[in-house]
């Protein structure tokens, strides 16, 4: 590094023909510009300037060396305005990590309405169950719902809000069928479940008061979006375990019907993970800000 300031700095009193000049524009002294010269002199074992009471004259050599210093100064002068702009405003790209089922939510309109706010940048999202690697992939940030909040090494994490499933099943399938009062109903029931295979299941449910009752059973429909496990409730197939959020505006509008209003599956904490091992650009830095001003308390 000090070569290349050596350089740049011996670029400079070419440049301004002079080291009085030279000095002032660097807001350096002109003795400390003479011994980076001089250092630079020695190592290349040439003379770049020749010196007198009257001046100095750049020699042969030390204008082709000069060449070579423009560059450099030009690709320093570039990197600083490179820097300015990324640190000034938010622009350039930002990949995401999400899994399908909080796009279900209004965290799509916020991811939305945050592309709509900043024109200049560009949003990339990844929808995935996977855990991707925040440090190995090129992923500026996930967002994730766990039951406890990321505690990986080199995470940050920001909570945005929490995620409750509920059991919730169409008036259609319903009628007829025996009342469901308590969780050992659902034995007789057909169960739609989140799950990557239709293998045995089980549902942890409890009450506010720390009642738990565990369901084992033999999954009807199974998937790995809630989504789809809601459209499969609403189709009448049977009775899904799914996010608050999702079923939510069905509850209200009659489609589906809470089951077991005083149980639930335990809550997940919505969050943001990111690294710190890349600096942060603005882009990302205002993400995470307008997510956690804006994406909703519930999931």
């Amino acid at each position: 590094m000090q070569n290349l300031e050596d350089l740049a700095a011996y670029g400079m009193v070419v440049k301004h023909r002079g080291f009085t000049a030279a000095a002032r524009v660097m807001h350096t002294s002109k003795s400390a510009l003479s011994k980076r010269v001089a250092r630079l002199e020695e190592r290349l074992g040439v003379r770049l300037i020749e010196r007198s009471s009257r001046g100095f004259r750049v020699t042969a050599i030390g204008a082709e060396v000069a060449t070579h210093a423009e560059t450099v100064i030009a690709s320093v002068e570039e990197a600083e305005r490179a820097a300015q702009l990324l640190t000034s405003a938010p622009r350039g790209a930002i990949r995401i990590a999400c899994p399908p089922g909080l796009l279900h939510t209004a965290l799509a309109d916020a991811l939305s309405q945050f592309a709509l706010r900043y024109p200049d940048i560009r949003v990339a999202v990844t929808v995935s169950n996977r855990r991707v690697d925040l440090v190995e992939e090129p992923f500026d940030l996930a967002i994730r719902a766990r039951e406890r909040l990321d505690s990986e090494s080199g995470l940050v994490v920001r909570k945005l809000g929490v995620s409750r499933r509920i059991l919730v099943a169409a008036p259609d399938y319903l009628k007829g069928r025996p009342a469901i009062s308590v969780p050992a109903d659902l034995q007789n029931e057909q169960l739609l479940t989140l799950a990557e295979d239709g293998a045995e299941s089980e549902w942890m449910l409890m009450r506010e008061n720390g009642e738990r009752h565990v369901v084992e059973f033999m999954p009807r429909f199974a998937a790995t979006d809630f989504g789809l496990l809601n459209r499969a409730a609403l189709a009448g197939v049977g009775i899904a375990l799914v996010t608050e959020a999702i079923a939510g505006p069905f509850i209200t509008s009659g489609r589906v019907m809470h089951v077991l209003p005083d149980w639930h599956a335990s809550e997940s904490v919505v969050h943001i993970a990111f690294t710190t091992r890349r600096g942060m650009l603005p882009a990302t830095r205002a993400l995470i800000e307008f997510l956690a001003a804006e994406a909703p308390a519930r999931f």
